[in-house]
């Protein structure tokens, strides 16, 4: 099983000023309340989805540099070899 280190969208906060937002709105009178909600709602989707996606580049990213550490040890590790052949060749012919 994979584990993750992306957290679910509801463990992570939203921004402050998203935050600072919403309490506003819930202090204004109900009839301008309403009209804001959905809008705020809307906003606080595309954050936590916008944050989401952070979340899996950042994670790909690091994926990417731990797949390319593995690709360059195994790159020197082969070129090791194909030097220790050629040297073997050229001293005597024996692999």
């Amino acid at each position: 099983m994979k584990t993750t280190r992306i957290q679910s969208s509801k463990d992570q906060p939203l921004p402050k000023d998203v935050s600072d937002l919403g309490t506003a709105i819930a202090t204004l009178p109900e009839e301008h309340r309403a009209a804001l909600d959905s809008i705020y709602q809307r906003v606080v989707d595309s954050t936590r989805r916008r944050q989401r996606i952070l979340a899996l580049v950042q994670e790909a990213i690091s994926q990417l540099r731990l797949d390319m550490k593995y690709l360059l040890f195994d790159l020197e590790a082969t070129r090791q070899e194909r030097n220790h052949y050629r040297e073997s060749l050229e001293d005597g012919g024996e692999v």
